[in-house]
């Protein structure tokens, strides 16, 4: 018998026998989350914005980086005890009294349409229930730019 013969003979009696071929694990399954236990406290690392896209194009790209610290869209309190731990971003410009989340954990913070100027950008760590962990403030200028980069 051919090995496919053999696979499809095989899948054909685990078929008849009720046994899914992609069968899901079990609910009681072990996951990734484990409880916080003495865990290192988290840490925020924020760069400068990159140069050449804030001076040619005036677009601030601000990378970052967490240590003890996961980026995820969790929120709310069934989220706090997990390990290692995980929360969001709070970003606010310029003591603006608004900020928005990033839960996304992509390594940067993109502005665009900034006026040209100088310019602050807090970004928070933040638990699931929105407790800040620490910070860090970044401050750049924004040059005028005469439109011609794209």
């Amino acid at each position: 018998m051919t090995t496919f013969a053999t696979a499809l003979a095989t899948a054909a009696f685990l078929l008849a026998a009720g046994t899914p071929l992609h069968a899901q694990p079990p609910q009681h399954a072990a996951t990734q989350f484990l409880p916080i236990k003495n865990e290192p406290a988290p840490r925020l690392f924020v760069d400068q914005p990159l140069v050449r896209p804030l001076i040619t194009r005036g677009v601030a790209i601000i990378p970052y980086r967490a240590e003890n610290f996961r980026i995820l869209p969790v929120f709310g309190a069934g989220a706090t005890d997990v390990s290692p731990r995980a929360g969001h971003l709070h970003v606010s410009i310029d003591d603006l009294p608004w900020r928005w989340a990033d839960a996304g954990g992509t390594g940067a913070i993109v502005l665009t349409g900034l006026p040209p100027g100088e310019h602050k950008v807090l970004i928070e760590m933040a638990t699931p229930e929105h407790e800040v962990l620490g910070g860090k403030l970044v401050k750049f200028t924004v040059p005028a730019t005469d439109g011609s980069h794209h």
